[in-house]
């Protein structure tokens, strides 16, 4: 009896992880189609969504989340920001953006380890080393699009004051999420 109760408490676990990594995938999804008017370009809340469900659910379920993110923008479902116009599928994520896809991925382990269990200090100390994670990997892929001189240019000085916001407003979120969680 405990072999049958031990096999099915895990398939309820992956059950649950299944389901909150497409409901991650989802709000990511949301957030990558939101367009805000900002200066100098406009921005989406991509940023916002991965930021908090890495530090909401840590690294393992924030990774899981954007690895199903990943996984149904590669085989073509429209997730991306600006798909289906700008591209879909494995071709969206070869071109200019990939680096800064897979910075993402890599930034919900560093958040989600960096921001389990502290305050809101501990926290923004997560999500800017989250955020170097992806500017790093992402102005790495970027420069095989465009020329060393206008690197900073065209991937870091438009997109940061906004990435910086979003991050805040992440915090805010999980400060916010684990007062309720607090209350209940």
């Amino acid at each position: 009896m405990a072999l049958f109760n031990s096999s099915l408490e895990r398939s309820v676990s992956l059950w649950r992880e299944a389901a909150i990594a497409l409901c991650g995938a989802a709000i990511i999804t949301l957030g990558a189609k939101i367009q805000v008017p900002f200066w100098p370009v406009p921005m989406t809340l991509h940023t916002l969504a991965v930021f908090f469900l890495a530090a909401a659910l840590g690294p393992r379920l924030g990774f899981l989340a954007m690895a199903t993110y990943l996984a149904a923008g590669a085989t073509g479902l429209p997730v991306f920001s600006g798909s289906p116009e700008r591209g879909i599928g494995l071709a969206y994520m070869a071109g200019p953006t990939g680096g800064y896809l897979a910075g993402y991925l890599a930034s919900t382990v560093v958040i989600g380890r960096l921001a389990q269990g502290r305050g809101w200090m501990g926290q923004a100390l997560a999500m800017l080393a989250g955020l170097s994670v992806v500017y790093a990997a992402g102005l790495l892929w970027l420069a095989i699009f465009v020329p060393a001189s206008e690197l900073i240019a065209a991937g870091f000085a438009p997109f940061i004051l906004g990435d910086l916001i979003k991050s805040a407003l992440a915090i805010a979120c999980v400060t916010g999420l684990s007062r309720l969680k607090g209350r209940m």
